[in-house]
C-alpha cells in the first residue's frame, strides 16, 4: 500500500520540504524535477486531503519541470495553527499560499487546484496576479453570488448557512483507526472515494494519518489519528465568506490563462454558475469530463495532468500554436475477412 510512494523515494524523484511561515509553524510540501530549477507548478489539494494525494498525478511533470503539491493549513503535515473558531473564510489559504510563492516562487507559476483548492487558487491569482501565470482548476468550489452576498452581509443567516451538510459529515468522521490497514480497507470502495483509481486512496492516507501511540513498532495495539482533524475539516467546509467572482474580476483584466474541469456528475459548480462564469470571462476554457464526479482528478488524472502539461509547454516551456504539427489520420475503414 506504500509501494508507489516508496519507489518514488529511491528514484529520487519526489523530495519533501517544509517553509517556516512568519506567524509561527510550518506549510508542508511535495516537489518533484530538478531542485536547481524555479517552481514551474504548484498544486492544491480539496478540502480533508494533502499534496501527496495526488502524487501519481503529478510525478510525470517532474520529468519536465520543477512541480510542487502544498498541505494547506490544518491539513497534511503542515504545523501552521488551526483553530476551527477562527475560520471564517478561505482567505487564510489564500495568504498562506501567497507567502509561500513570494518566497519560493517569485517569478510566478501554473497554479492548479481541486475542490477548495481550485477556489484558494483563483483567490490567490485575483490578490496577486503576479505570482500566476495560469490556472488549471478541477471543479472549484464557486457557488452562485448570491451565497456570498449572504454570508458577508447577514451574520445571522451566514451562521445557519455555515451548518452545511458537508460540514456536518465531517464534524462526525471517524477519526482514529487501529493501523494504516485498517484505515485504508475502512475507506476502500466506500463513500467517496468508492470511484477512486489506485494509488490515489494508499497516498492519500500517507499524509492523512500519522501514528500517536508510543508502543513499539510491530505492536498489535497501534492508535492512528487523521491529521486534518474533522473539527477543522468541517470548519473549513463552513467557511464561504469568500470573494471568487471579485477575483475573476482581475484575473480575466490581467488575461491570466484559465481552464476549469468540471465532471459530468455531481459537480460543485451549478449549471447557472457555469453558465455565468463562461459569460464572465470568454477566453476562459470549461471543459466537461465526460462520466467523472466531483472526484475527477482521481477518476480522470490523465485529463488534469494534460491540461497541467499544456500552460507548463506554452507558459514556460514557450511553445507556441506554429509548433504544434497536424495530426493526420485515414478515415477509410478497411474490412478483413471474405466479403
Amino acid at each position: 500500500d506504500r509501494s508507489v510512494a516508496a519507489r518514488l523515494w529511491i528514484e529520487g524523484l519526489m523530495r519533501r520540504f517544509t517553509y517556516e511561515a512568519k506567524a509561527g509553524g510550518e506549510m508542508a510540501g511535495i516537489e518533484f524535477g530538478d531542485p536547481i530549477k524555479p517552481f514551474s507548478a504548484v498544486w492544491l489539494h480539496a478540502t480533508g486531503f494533502n499534496g501527496m494525494t495526488y502524487q501519481s498525478l503529478l510525478a510525470p511533470l517532474g520529468l519536465r519541470q520543477r512541480v510542487a503539491a502544498l498541505d494547506m493549513r490544518g491539513h497534511g503535515r503542515s504545523t501552521l495553527q488551526a483553530k476551527p473558531g477562527r475560520m471564517k473564510s478561505w482567505k487564510r489559504h489564500r495568504d498562506d499560499v501567497i507567502e509561500w510563492l513570494e518566497k519560493e516562487a517569485p517569478q510566478g507559476v501554473i497554479l492548479g487546484g481541486h475542490s477548495m483548492g481550485g477556489c484558494v487558487a483563483l483567490l490567490v491569482a485575483g490578490k496577486r496576479p503576479d505570482l500566476v501565470k495560469g490556472l488549471v482548476l478541477a471543479d472549484p468550489v464557486i457557488m452562485s453570488k448570491s451565497v456570498y452576498f449572504w454570508q458577508h452581509m447577514l451574520s445571522p443567516i451566514s451562521f445557519l448557512l455555515r451548518r452545511n451538510a458537508m460540514a456536518r459529515q465531517a464534524k462526525k468522521r471517524r477519526a482514529e483507526f487501529g493501523s494504516f490497514r485498517e484505515a485504508l480497507e475502512s475507506y476502500t470502495g466506500r463513500g467517496a472515494f468508492k470511484s477512486w483509481r489506485e494509488p490515489f486512496l494508499a497516498d492519500y492516507l500517507l499524509d492523512g494519518i500519522e501514528r500517536t501511540d508510543h508502543n513499539s513498532a510491530d505492536s498489535d495495539e497501534q492508535t492512528w489519528r487523521l491529521l486534518c482533524e474533522p473539527k477543522w475539516e468541517a470548519a473549513t467546509f463552513a467557511a464561504q465568506r469568500n470573494r471568487p467572482w471579485g477575483a475573476l474580476r482581475r484575473v480575466k483584466k490581467h488575461h491570466i490563462p484559465m481552464t476549469i474541469l468540471r465532471p459530468t456528475r455531481d459537480s460543485v459548480i451549478s449549471d447557472k454558475v457555469r453558465a455565468r462564469l463562461i459569460l464572465s470571462y470568454p477566453a476562459m476554457m470549461m471543459k466537461a469530463v465526460r462520466g467523472t464526479t466531483h472526484f475527477l482528478p482521481m477518476e480522470a488524472p490523465y485529463e488534469v495532468r494534460d491540461q497541467l502539461s499544456a500552460f507548463l509547454a506554452r507558459l514556460v516551456e514557450r511553445f507556441t500554436l506554429e509548433e504544434d504539427a497536424f495530426v493526420e489520420r485515414s478515415l477509410k475503414v478497411r474490412r478483413r475477412g471474405p466479403r
